[in-house]
């Protein structure tokens, strides 16, 4: 038998393996999970249903080209059906932006810290990361990622609002760096927290699509919509870049349970809205609480909070863990938060207390 191992691409050494938020402890002390920014809500009126229904035929493969959830999407959004593209999450399509816009030698720019997921599927398709430091505010510095734009930069992740930050950039400073952008560089605004948006001076990045043929937008049904088990996402680009989009997906990759889910959740927008809003106004709730207790957080617009901690992160988890909360730690900076139920919400908080007052 040979000794020798397949040849594997030289890329794969060295990639950062991306860490999922930790799930609540089975039969330990640990109720709330809010380490994966997932929404607390069971599923909205009438998508259970119609998962069910869909379950009785997973026997066959579900519609490739996505058909009906293309067609609501369009509708939605009011853009023609071929400038949308879905994908296995959010994150699936933006692996698939990188594999149409970027190889060896090619630079992809992103801020850091931003999505976890960036240099994974950079690394992953040859191309290098070019990682801006947040400003100190924990805000991209969106100055500092036009000015490392060179010949070889291919593709731009904004993340807006930043995971795992929260923050936001507004209107007038992101139309200013698109417009220094150059054409042929493809900038990813990266909405999966838009719906929990707030600030009006944060733009919709579909508005500032229609008339830049360079930008594209990312959108996900795992965070407000809360299909985060179904891996579905969606992208709105112009007709190149979706195209593009549709063939480097993988095929059948979006299920019918999915796709199906989808369409039902679009459908019942109403709930949703209400259901974002409870966790808007969680949001707050913790973030007074939080500064009523002498803590710094950034200004956040997503569903969850920042707390940069930096050699003390690990041990505030620890504590967090022991009061029955799990949260994201990234050691070394700081924790993400997310907002969850109430009840989750008030045990956090009393754990944040606990932590201030050793400090």
């Amino acid at each position: 038998m040979s000794e020798t191992s397949p040849r594997l691409r030289a890329e794969l050494e060295g990639i950062p393996t991306y860490k999922p938020g930790r799930p609540a402890a089975a039969g330990g002390p640990v109720a709330y999970k809010l380490s994966s920014n997932e929404n607390p809500y069971p599923p909205l009126p009438g998508v259970l249903e119609t998962v069910t229904a869909a379950a009785g035929a997973f026997n066959r493969y579900p519609d490739m080209a996505c058909t009906e959830l293309m067609s609501e999407l369009a509708e939605r959004f009011a853009v023609p059906v071929s400038h949308v593209a879905t994908g296995t999450g959010s994150v699936g399509v933006a692996q698939q932006l990188i594999q149409s816009t970027s190889g060896p030698g090619d630079e992809v720019i992103y801020a850091w810290r931003s999505f976890e997921a960036y240099p994974i599927i950079t690394q992953i398709s040859g191309a290098t990361s070019v990682k801006v430091p947040l400003t100190p505010g924990d805000v991209h510095d969106l100055d500092a990622m036009a000015d490392a734009i060179t010949d070889r930069t291919r593709l731009i992740f904004v993340c807006n609002p930043n995971n795992p930050t929260g923050t936001v950039v507004r209107r007038a400073e992101l139309e200013r760096f698109l417009d220094r952008v150059p054409g042929d560089v493809l900038v990813v605004l990266d909405e999966a927290y838009k719906e929990f948006v707030r600030d009006i001076e944060v733009p919709d990045g579909v508005v500032l699509y229609r008339d830049r043929p360079n930008v594209c937008v990312l959108r996900t049904f795992s965070k407000a919509y809360g299909l985060a088990g179904l891996r579905v996402g969606f992208a709105i680009a112009h007709e190149p870049v979706a195209a593009a989009l549709r063939k480097t997906a993988v095929p059948f990759g979006v299920s019918q349970l999915a796709q199906d889910a989808a369409v039902a959740s679009l459908r019942a927008e109403d709930a949703l809205l209400g259901r974002v809003g409870s966790l808007v106004s969680e949001r707050t709730r913790v973030v007074d609480g939080l500064r009523g207790q002498g803590w710094t957080v950034p200004e956040t617009q997503a569903n969850f909070v920042w707390l940069r901690l930096g050699e003390r992160t690990v041990d505030f988890a620890a504590v967090c863990e022991r009061a029955g909360v799990v949260v994201r730690p990234f050691p070394g900076e700081g924790v993400r938060v997310t907002v969850g139920e109430t009840e989750a919400n008030d045990v956090f908080l009393k754990a944040a207390e606990v932590f201030r007052k050793e400090l």
